[in-house]
């Protein structure tokens, strides 16, 4: 793969899980803290969006959602720092960590 492939690969890859992540969040609210139908809503369709990312990547089903759920790892521990306030501790880090190496080998380690 080349540098722009990759880098559009990794782009990907951050829109799915912001789009996931913040759909889901949406439907949380709704559900789990009483707010507005309508955030439930805009979840849901959130996470339609969410669903149109994926199939972009340049790689076949199997790998780029078996990739995908090492960024979600990492991502959902950002937001939950960023938006909900909860800092990571070091276990949080070191498994995200890990989850984006393996990312990283399964979407962009050299095949012949």
């Amino acid at each position: 793969m080349t540098p722009v492939v990759i880098a559009k690969s990794v782009a990907l890859f951050i829109l799915a899980g912001l789009l996931e992540i913040g759909g889901g969040y949406l439907v949380w609210l709704w559900l789990r803290e009483g707010r507005a139908f309508l955030l439930g809503a805009l979840g849901g369709l959130v996470l339609f969006l969410y669903g149109v990312v994926p199939p972009l990547q340049p790689a076949h089903f199997g790998r780029a959602y078996a990739a995908y759920g090492g960024i979600f790892v990492a991502l959902s521990i950002v937001w939950g720092w960023w938006i909900d306030g909860k800092a990571p501790d070091r276990a949080d880090l070191v498994g995200a960590a890990i989850c984006l190496i393996g990312v990283a080998v399964i979407m962009y380690w050299p095949r012949t």
